[in-house]
């Protein structure tokens, strides 16, 4: 945001309209997971580890006892870790508004610090909480009564029927490209990357290329009208979901659209700790290598997994979504007092 400062009383007006709008999303999205019999819950920003994804970027901190001593902590990129402890230890359905912050991302869909939406049910499948997100976005609809869904020119019905559709379909529909012939040919996906007019670096991994394609070819043709749920992802592309039963290259995750904008992320939870950790080392070799920094394992966390429940679960950027729900020019607009330098 540029110009006057976020308080100045004549810019805070014309931004009153989108928070007063938040605000009365908030409230109906809470009567909605109260009336699905959610437990909400309240995580601890602090963390041991913020999460183990090699793009993921934390903020430091730490902690000092009275004698002196340090202690390293992060501020949580996500609850996702506490909630699977909570899961653990034998809730089955709970829900979090909670401010995260992620270092290294600002612009007008991203801030360091934000309100994710995650939620949580215990004993089903990705289709579960996939419908829940579809639900959440008609309840902010119905909230502000905005008759569609804007942002860059593009527009989206909530309550339109709900596009399907796979990695492996949305690659070969809208950049001509076999990725399933692809998922373990780097070299290869590089040089057919390019020839659909996304050239990548000689040393880009894997998922670089597929990032890469992922945004500037499928990204902007998801959520054009109605929404997306795009799904059944590489499984190297997600770190904390559990395989697809019939195929193990794949991972039983889910994004939502609209307007050519992410809205949430799911998972059928991973539960199998040996597996979890050796995906966690592996984006640490990498984000060392790429970074020059690594992240410690939440070895509490790995301990859960072996006492979580079967599980499904959502992350959904509420600021974005209030910031579709609301017609506002930014998720900024939509936070009370938004991120400045």
């Amino acid at each position: 945001m540029t110009g006057d400062p976020w308080w100045h009383s004549e810019r805070h007006a014309d931004r009153r309209v989108f928070l007063t709008g938040r605000n009365r999303i908030k409230r109906a999205l809470e009567a909605w997971f109260d009336g699905e019999d959610f437990m909400p819950v309240e995580c601890s920003a602090l963390q041991i580890s913020p999460g183990n994804e090699t793009h993921l970027h934390a903020f430091a901190t730490e902690f000092r006892t009275a004698d002196g001593q340090t202690h390293p902590f992060y501020l949580h990129t996500s609850p996702e870790f506490a909630c699977k402890k909570l899961l653990a230890a034998g809730e089955e359905r709970i829900v979090d508004f909670a401010r995260v912050y992620r270092n290294r991302e600002t612009g007008p869909l991203h801030s360091p610090e934000f309100t994710m939406l995650e939620w949580y049910r215990t004993g089903v499948g990705l289709r579960a909480v996939v419908e829940d997100a579809i639900a959440l976005c008609r309840a902010a609809q119905d909230v502000t009564k905005i008759r569609q869904f804007e942002w860059k020119g593009k527009t989206c019905d909530p309550r339109a029927d709900v596009e399907f559709i796979t990695l492996d379909d949305a690659f070969l529909r809208y950049a001509d490209i076999d990725l399933q012939s692809l998922l373990t040919e780097r070299k290869l996906f590089a040089e057919v990357a390019a020839d659909a007019g996304v050239p990548v670096s000689k040393d880009a991994s894997w998922s670089d290329i597929f990032s890469a394609v992922l945004v500037s070819k499928i990204e902007p043709h998801l959520g054009d009208g109605r929404l997306t749920v795009l799904y059944r992802y590489p499984i190297c592309e997600a770190a904390l979901a559990a395989p697809c039963a019939d195929d193990p290259r794949y991972a039983d995750r889910f994004e939502l659209y609209a307007c050519g904008v992410e809205l949430a992320n799911g998972f059928h939870e991973l539960t199998d700790p040996v597996v979890q950790r050796a995906r966690f080392e592996e984006d640490m070799v990498l984000k060392e290598k790429l970074y020059g920094e690594r992240y410690p394992l939440d070895e509490d966390f790995l301990n859960a997994l072996e006492h979580m429940p079967n599980a499904s679960g959502v992350a959904l950027g509420f600021d974005r979504l209030v910031m579709l729900a609301t017609g506002a020019p930014s998720v900024h607009h939509v936070m009370w007092t938004p991120f400045t330098l």
